[in-house]
């Protein structure tokens, strides 16, 4: 490949383009495109890295149709590396992830503890300036290791006799999706308070980047980074109100990040905070001919359980400088006020008690009202889950605060069963998709649409200790999508929008045909898949 590139700069000097080994007597210069064919040249070009990639694309008029065809295909590239040195780990991916030809339009980086906040540092200098770029600190990465190729899933757990290479890895991830714009939105905030303007604000400009991107206020898909210390519902409310079910909302509520981005709607001042970033993908209106489709698909495997009868809260007290809820409740149609305690045993008694890894959670059955600066209000309908941490003769204790007197609720536990139960079931929706896709080939252009790659959302508390085998989170994906690029995280909080019958909930009557939704999740793993519909000749 550098004999060619060589030979195609001697040309552009007056030179005869032969090899040293040539043997031609004639004075006439031979071609790259007469010795070699487009097709083959497609071939060998695809399978540079992507540096070597870039300066070929320099060589004439001709290298640059087939490389700029190259790169206007969709992809997903991403590798992980366990590396205890941040810089070696550092070229260990990038040398992987860059192995081929990409366009970056985004990068997603999930680091060890021990290697946030420098990580994001040296990464965003290798990526240049030009591309959106966030770096999270995580519980676990997903995905292929840079030097073995190996399937991994990474759990980083804190133990008392903690082994040296506890929180060292980094898993980096880039994409370009035809046909769709992509950037970080920050949300800003003051102090910890997200209600009222800021949440307003946070989706308005989310609604100005997609329209001017896309010419439509609603975009296609949102990947949510939260912060953990931060209570993420009245964003996530939001965000409901603010944009139809045709929206993709997937994403975690992990911890630490660190972002680069391209939009800036206003200058902030330094009290403030970023408790969320989203990072928006919207349609290019300005899509160039023979770009096809980006289409995403999302699914989630539940992990948790409904234990007992169902229960109205009566007694409400909001602790919000610990972000926490005290409460008695009353059992549906009967009046008498149930205490923290009497409320526990009654879970013991139906699961038979419990061990203690199990997490015990109350869903809340919200009804609120919501608007968006001077939009017009609208109930919405949500399931809520709050984490129960304990109960004495007055009251039950769980976290963060939003619960109201009368709000339904009902106790879930977590159960591995269910969630492998659910994976077989995703397994399955996978499969069908697959074969859908096969089914729908044009017959006339033989193009099909293909899925080429996907990100994992999953719950820091599954994984192969939950199970007791590895990679049952990655199992539906690797069995019917082999080879495609699988990436993600384990985090504390899994966000995908949804519907409440996931978890075995009817529909409320006073509703009125507008959909209960479900947005933050616990135990469960979100599945985003992205898949290309190629443009037709």
């Amino acid at each position: 490949m550098a004999t060619l590139q060589k030979e195609g700069s001697d040309r552009g000097r007056g030179g005869t383009g032969r090899s040293a080994g040539d043997g031609s007597s004639c004075g006439s210069s031979i071609s790259i495109d007469d010795a070699v064919s487009a097709d083959l040249l497609h071939n060998i070009l695809s399978r540079l890295p992507a540096s070597s990639f870039a300066s070929a694309a320099c060589v004439n008029h001709s290298w640059n149709t087939i490389c700029s065809r190259i790169i206007s295909s969709p992809k997903l590239s991403s590798a992980l590396s366990l590396s205890l040195s941040l810089s070696e780990a550092v070229n260990e991916v990038f040398e992987k992830v860059l192995s081929t030809p990409i366009r970056p339009q985004f990068a997603i980086v999930y680091v060890g503890p021990n290697f946030y906040p420098e990580a994001h540092t040296l990464i965003t200098k290798r990526l240049g300036a030009g591309i959106p770029v966030i770096t999270c600190s995580t519980d676990g990465i997903i995905g292929r290791d840079a030097l073995t190729d190996e399937f991994k899933e990474v759990m980083w757990e804190t133990t008392e006799d903690e082994s040296d290479e506890y929180g060292f890895g980094i898993l980096l991830t880039v994409g370009y999706l035809p046909g769709v714009k992509a950037n970080l939105i920050p949300m800003s905030a003051r102090d910890q308070e997200l209600r009222g303007p800021f949440s307003d604000e946070f989706v308005m400009d989310i609604r100005e980047y997609t329209s001017s991107v896309s010419g439509s206020a609603s975009p296609s898909g949102i990947i949510l980074f939260g912060d953990l210390k931060v209570d993420m519902k009245p964003v996530l409310q939001k965000l409901d109100f603010a944009f139809p079910s045709g929206t993709i909302i997937v994403g975690e509520r992990g911890g630490q990040y660190s972002y680069r981005s391209n939009w800036q709607r206003r200058t902030r001042k330094r009290e403030y905070i970023v408790p969320a970033v989203a990072l928006v993908f919207a349609k290019d209106r300005n899509k160039p001919p023979g770009i096809g489709d980006t289409q995403f698909h999302v699914a989630m495997s539940t992990g948790v359980r409904p234990v007992g009868p169902k229960y109205k809260a009566a007694s409400v007290k909001e602790k919000r400088n610990v972000l926490s809820t005290w409460l008695s409740a009353r059992r549906e149609g009967d009046n008498e006020n149930l205490d923290g305690e009497t409320l526990l045993d009654n879970v013991y008694n139906q699961t038979g008690g419990l061990t203690g890894n199990t997490a015990m959670y109350i869903g809340v059955r919200k009804r609120r009202k919501c608007s968006i600066g001077s939009e017009k209000v609208r109930w919405q309908t949500f399931l809520e889950f709050h984490q129960v941490f304990g109960g004495d003769e007055e009251y039950l204790y769980v976290n963060e605060v939003g619960i109201k007197t009368g709000d339904p609720f009902q106790f879930y536990v977590s159960d591995s069963g269910i969630a492998m139960s659910s994976c077989n079931n995703i397994s399955e929706k996978f499969r069908c998709l697959k074969e859908d896709m096969e089914k729908k080939v044009d017959q006339q252009s033989n193009l099909q649409e293909t899925v080429f790659g996907g990100f994992i959302f999953a719950c820091s508390g599954r994984g192969e200790f939950f199970f007791g085998r590895p990679d049952v989170d990655s199992s539906p994906f690797l069995e019917n999508f082999p080879g495609v690029t699988l990436a993600g995280t384990f985090c504390n909080g899994e966000i995908k929008r949804g519907d409440i019958e996931e978890y075995g909930e009817e529909e409320d009557e006073e509703a009125q045909g507008v959909a209960e939704c479900c947005f933050l999740h616990m135990f469960s793993t979100v599945y985003l898949l992205f898949s290309y519909i190629p443009a037709q000749a």
